[in-house]
C-alpha cells in the first residue's frame, strides 16, 4: 500500500519538476535582456538555445497568435528581397538573421505565456529585477561610483549594460509601469517595498536623458491611469487611483528636485530637454533625412537594403516607418504597419476584461503604445524589448480566445 501511494504522485512530481525547470528558464532569458554591452548579447545566445530547446519539446503556437508568426515572418521575406538591391551585401545577412531571431522570440513568449499563463508573473519579476541592477549600473557610471564604472555611460549619460542611453532608457519603462501599476493598485503597506525599486529605475530613464523615454514614461504611465480609473466603476477605487497617482507624482518630483541640485545634472537636463536638437534640424539633419527617404522610398519599391541609408547619408533613418519602406521594402512597411494595426485593435478590445492576466496586458499595452510612438523618431526594428512586448500581449489575445471558445458550449447550452 505504502509502495503504491508513493508510485502515484510520481507523474505529479515530475510535471512539477518540469514546470519549475521550464519557468526558471524563462526567467533567466528576461533578466538576460537587460545585459547587452556587446553583440552577439549571452540573451541572444541563450535565448535561441531555448527556443530551439522548447521547439523540440513541443512548443505550439496557438491559432489566436498566428498573425504575430506571418506577419514578422512576411515583414522579414521583404528585408531579404531589399538584400537584392545590395551590390555588397557586407553584414546584411547577418542583420536578417538578428531581425528573424527576435520575430521568433516574440512568438515564443506568445505561445508559452498562452500556454502557461502563470509565466506572466514570473517575467515581469525577472524584468524588474534585471531593469534594477542595469539602472544600478548606469546611476553608478554616471556618477563614477567605482573605478571603471564608466563603462555604464555613453555621451555622459547613463546607458546601464547596454549600448546606447537611447535603448537603455525605453527598455526600463515597462518595469517602471508596472511598479506603479502595483503602487497605484496594491495595499498601503507595500508602498515603501515598491517605491524603492520605481525610484531606482525612474532614475535610470532619467539619466539616460533620453527625450524619447522621458516621453515614453509619461505617456504610458497617463494611460494606465487612465485605463484604471475607466476599468472600475467603484468611486472608492477611482478616489484611490486619484490619490496615489498625486501621492506618487509627488514622490518623483520631490526625487527630481533633489537630483536637479546634484552638480552637472542640470545642465545636461537643460540641454536634452529641448524638442529639438542641432542634428535633428540640420540641413542633412534628422527630420530633413525623412523626407530624403519617403521620396527613396516610392523609386525603390523594394528598398535599399539593411543599414544602406545610413551608408549614404552617415545617419540611420531614425523612423521606424522609414526604416521598413529602406530596410525591408513596402512588403516589410506594409507587414509592420498591419502587425501594429492588428496589435492595437486586438489588445484594445479585450484590455479592459476581468482576467487573472488582465494586469500584465495592460503594463504591456501601454509600454508598446509608448515604443511605437517613440518609434516614429526612432529605429526600434532591433529592440528586443519591443519583441517581447508583442509577445506578451499576443499571449493575452490567444488566452482569451481560448476562454471564450471554453464559454461557447455553456453559452449554446444556457440558450438551449
Amino acid at each position: 500500500m505504502s509502495a503504491i501511494s508513493h508510485d502515484l504522485p510520481r507523474a505529479a512530481v515530475n510535471a512539477k519538476l518540469i514546470a519549475l525547470v521550464s519557468s526558471c528558464a524563462v526567467f533567466l532569458g528576461i533578466f538576460l535582456s537587460g545585459f547587452v554591452i556587446s553583440e552577439p548579447a549571452p540573451y541572444e545566445l541563450y535565448m535561441a538555445g531555448l527556443i530551439a530547446i522548447w521547439a523540440l519539446f513541443g512548443l505550439r503556437v496557438s491559432r489566436a497568435a498566428m498573425p504575430l508568426l506571418v506577419l514578422l515572418v512576411t515583414m522579414n521575406i521583404g528585408g531579404m528581397m531589399a538584400m537584392t538591391q545590395m551590390s555588397d551585401l557586407a553584414t546584411t545577412p547577418l542583420y536578417l538573421a538578428v531581425s528573424l531571431f527576435l520575430a521568433f522570440t516574440a512568438v515564443f513568449f506568445a505561445s508559452v505565456t498562452a500556454v502557461q499563463p502563470s509565466l506572466y508573473r514570473l517575467i515581469f519579476v525577472a524584468y524588474v529585477v534585471s531593469a534594477v541592477i542595469t539602472s544600478l549600473l548606469g546611476i553608478s557610471g554616471y556618477f563614477h561610483a567605482f573605478p571603471g564604472a564608466e563603462m555604464f555611460t555613453k555621451y555622459d549619460r547613463a546607458a546601464g549594460a547596454f549600448q546606447d542611453p537611447n535603448v537603455f532608457g525605453p527598455f526600463l519603462v515597462l518595469p517602471g509601469i508596472y511598479l506603479l501599476y502595483l503602487l497605484l493598485t496594491g495595499p498601503v503597506t507595500r508602498m515603501p517595498l515598491l517605491a524603492v525599486p520605481l525610484l531606482i529605475i525612474t532614475a535610470g530613464i532619467f539619466f539616460s536623458f533620453s527625450r524619447g523615454a522621458w516621453g515614453m514614461f509619461a505617456v504610458s504611465a497617463v494611460l494606465l491611469t487612465g485605463c484604471l480609473f475607466l476599468q472600475s466603476a467603484s468611486g472608492m477605487f477611482r478616489l484611490r487611483v486619484v490619490v496615489m497617482t498625486i501621492a506618487a507624482l509627488a514622490l518623483l518630483v520631490v526625487a527630481m528636485i533633489v537630483i536637479l541640485q546634484l552638480p552637472g545634472v542640470s545642465e545636461m537636463f537643460s540641454n536634452r530637454a529641448h524638442l529639438e536638437q542641432s542634428y535633428d534640424t540640420a540641413r542633412l539633419g534628422r527630420f530633413a533625412r525623412y523626407g530624403i527617404g519617403f521620396q527613396m522610398a516610392m523609386e525603390h519599391p523594394f528598398g535599399i537594403g539593411p543599414l544602406v541609408f545610413g551608408k549614404i547619408f552617415g545617419e540611420d533613418t531614425h523612423d521606424i516607418w522609414l526604416k521598413m519602406l529602406m530596410d525591408y521594402g513596402w512588403l516589410g512597411f506594409v507587414s509592420f504597419l498591419a502587425l501594429v494595426l492588428w496589435t492595437i485593435s486586438a489588445g484594445f478590445r479585450i484590455l479592459l476584461r476581468d482576467r487573472p492576466w488582465q494586469p500584465y496586458l495592460l503594463c504591456a499595452y501601454v509600454a508598446f503604445i509608448g515604443n511605437i510612438g517613440l518609434g516614429t523618431f526612432i529605429d526600434i526594428d532591433h529592440w528586443r524589448h519591443v519583441y517581447l512586448l508583442l509577445g506578451l500581449i499576443w499571449g493575452a489575445i490567444a488566452l482569451e480566445y481560448r476562454h471564450q471558445r471554453l464559454l461557447r458550449p455553456a453559452r449554446v447550452q444556457a440558450r438551449s
